[in-house]
């Protein structure tokens, strides 16, 4: 099993398959929708790769600042 940091020091996210992880990221980084993953909804593999697609964007996120605000 892999683990890879959600953000900033939270909690871990932990996949089955780094491979497809890296699918998903590099999906996400191509510019393909959501709705590639190319795996059955429901299953380790669709978690897997949708972790990968969403990890960017979830640093983002964090690292974004409100409003009005300056990092």
């Amino acid at each position: 099993m892999g683990h890879f940091p959600r953000t900033g020091g939270m909690s871990m996210t932990v996949v089955a398959s780094n491979e497809i992880w890296l699918e998903g990221s590099t999906a996400r980084t191509e510019g393909q929708p959501v709705s590639a993953n190319p795996y059955p909804a429901g299953s380790q593999e669709s978690a897997d790769w949708l972790a990968g697609y969403t990890t960017l964007e979830a640093e983002q996120l964090v690292a974004s600042p409100d409003a009005g605000e300056t990092l």
